[in-house]
C-alpha cells in the first residue's frame, strides 16, 4: 500500500485541532494541490460543523488522498458522515488530540472489524 501511494504521489490529509494540524505539517504531510486546496483543515470552537463535513468530503472525493487522520472528537462531530464512508480508500483513522483521549470505543473502523470477527475464533 505505501509504494502503491508513494508511486502515483497519494497524500495524507489532517482534520484537527491546531496542535495535531501543526506537528503533522512540521512532519512534511502538508500539500497544496493545484487548485489551491490544501490537504489539512484546523479545527476550532468557531467552525462550524457544516464547515468540518464539507471538507471531510472534499477529502473523500479527492484522488489524490489515501489517508484522512481527524481527530476523535472532531469525528463524532460528523459521525454521520464517517459511518457512512464504506470505500477502502481514503481510509479514515481517528486520533486523539492533546486535550482529548482516544476512545476505542467510539472508533468506526474498529466497531466494523468487531462485526467482522468472532472472538471464539481466537481462543
Amino acid at each position: 500500500m505505501a509504494l502503491h501511494s508513494a508511486i502515483k504521489g497519494k497524500l495524507v490529509s489532517v482534520i484537527g485541532d491546531e496542535d495535531t494540524c501543526v506537528g503533522f505539517l512540521l512532519g512534511g504531510v502538508g500539500e497544496i494541490n493545484k487548485n489551491r486546496h490544501p490537504n489539512f483543515m484546523v479545527v476550532d470552537k468557531n467552525t462550524s460543523v457544516s464547515e468540518i463535513e464539507d471538507c471531510f468530503k472534499r477529502f473523500v472525493k479527492r484522488d489524490d488522498i489515501d489517508i484522512i487522520l481527524i481527530n476523535q472528537n472532531v469525528a463524532e462531530m460528523i459521525r454521520h458522515c464517517i459511518d457512512s464512508h464504506l470505500q477502502p480508500i481514503p481510509s479514515i483513522l481517528e486520533i486523539p488530540s492533546k486535550d482529548h483521549p482516544y476512545d476505542p470505543t467510539k472508533d468506526s473502523i474498529l466497531r466494523r472489524a468487531k462485526g467482522m470477527f468472532n472472538p471464539d475464533d481466537f481462543k
